[in-house]
């Protein structure tokens, strides 16, 4: 099965999910501090949180999560079909 996972430099991978999509939408669109992110995120700190918002691809940021699941399974389908 194909994940999106960001790698953090802590070594703390994050797996890309419709859930987690919620939350980033959350920060994009209102005020959320990057404490309420890593919060949410279950992040050590902020810093994390933005070592995490800068890692993440912007056309995934603005993905509506309902999205989610059918471009992930193209860019699934595409990577097994390139491999």
């Amino acid at each position: 099965m194909c994940e999106l996972v960001i790698k953090l430099s802590s070594g703390k991978e994050i797996t890309v999910s419709r859930e987690l999509l919620e939350v980033i939408n959350k920060y994009i669109r209102f005020e959320y501090t990057l404490e309420k992110l890593a919060k949410d995120l279950a992040l050590e700190s902020w810093d994390e949180a933005y070592e995490f918002v800068k890692k993440l691809p912007a056309w995934l940021a603005w993905m509506p999560p309902s999205f989610y699941e059918y471009q992930k399974n193209s860019l699934c389908r595409e990577l097994e079909g390139s491999s």
